[in-house]
């Protein structure tokens, strides 16, 4: 079992930046992939971001590419996705989720956190 919450969410100007943060339990944060999804109101659950078990590989959604830095670090049980030159059509909920695979795909992904809002004003 892995519990997941997320953290960081929050109103943001556009151009302006904003890093998410998701705090895992247990001692086998290590051995998931992690992702990031956002979904924004009336529009499908869509990928942003996943990132190795071991953090040293890592794909980003062609939306969010060059802009969206996913990272890990896991001695403290932590995923974050550092958020760059924010646009209005960022504005979203975003959730983190852990899987046994290295994947984009959400029905890949086990455990699932209750999401952070992201809203980017013009």
């Amino acid at each position: 079992q892995v519990q997941l919450v997320e953290s960081g969410g929050g109103l943001v100007q556009a151009g302006g930046s904003l890093r998410l943060s998701c705090a895992a339990s247990g001692r086998t944060f290590s051995s998931y992939a992690m992702g990031w999804f956002r979904q924004a109101p009336g529009k499908e659950r869509e990928f942003v971001a996943c990132i190795r078990r071991n953090g040293n590989s890592k794909y980003y959604a062609d939306s969010v590419k060059g802009r969206f830095t996913i990272s890990r670090d896991n001695a403290k049980n932590m995923v974050y996705l550092q958020m760059n030159s924010l646009k209005p059509e960022d504005t979203a909920v975003y959730s983190c989720a852990a899987s046994i695979s290295f994947a984009s795909d959400y029905d890949r992904y086990d455990y699932w956190g209750q999401g952070t809002q992201v809203t980017v004003s013009s």
